[in-house]
């Protein structure tokens, strides 16, 4: 179970009406007592979300890579193979980035293909399973498991 525990100023955290000490309005959530000029509350989640286990299996089978002597190398040539994808990805924009149709095309199509991806695997719940689904089955092909 994960709980947070924040202490934010007033004005934070209801900024539409002036505050007043010692005059809380009423909220969902559970008011701790404390200092007279912060408002206190906690926010506890209680289960296990499929991000949070995504996430956690990922980094374990990273670790597990790196735990075998063997595979550092591989995995140290992997995270250099990015940095320099992302290096001439970046300076390849740049280069298209000067022409003078193609951002204004580009953009668009970045606005587009955006709307289709949230339509087709952010909206509702099965799609958003079957996107996790995708990426373990990814994450697992490239980490040869």
């Amino acid at each position: 179970m994960a709980s947070i525990v924040a202490s934010l100023p007033p004005p934070l955290l209801l900024p539409a009406r002036k505050y007043h000490p010692g005059n809380f309005p009423s909220s969902p959530f559970s008011l701790l007592s404390g200092r007279r000029n912060h408002v206190s509350f906690v926010v506890k989640a209680s289960g296990e979300s499929s991000e949070s286990s995504t996430t956690l299996t990922v980094f374990k089978s990273v670790q597990n890579v790196w735990d075998q002597p063997e595979d550092r190398l591989g995995l140290i040539g992997l995270g250099f193979a990015a940095i320099a994808a992302f290096w001439a990805s970046t300076n390849l924009i740049a280069a298209i980035d000067k022409l003078p149709v193609f951002p204004t095309v580009l953009e668009l199509i970045g606005i587009f293909y955006s709307v289709w991806f949230t339509y087709r695997y952010l909206i509702f719940k099965p799609d958003r399973e079957e996107l996790f689904q995708i990426l373990n089955k990814s994450a697992s092909d490239i980490l040869g498991q």
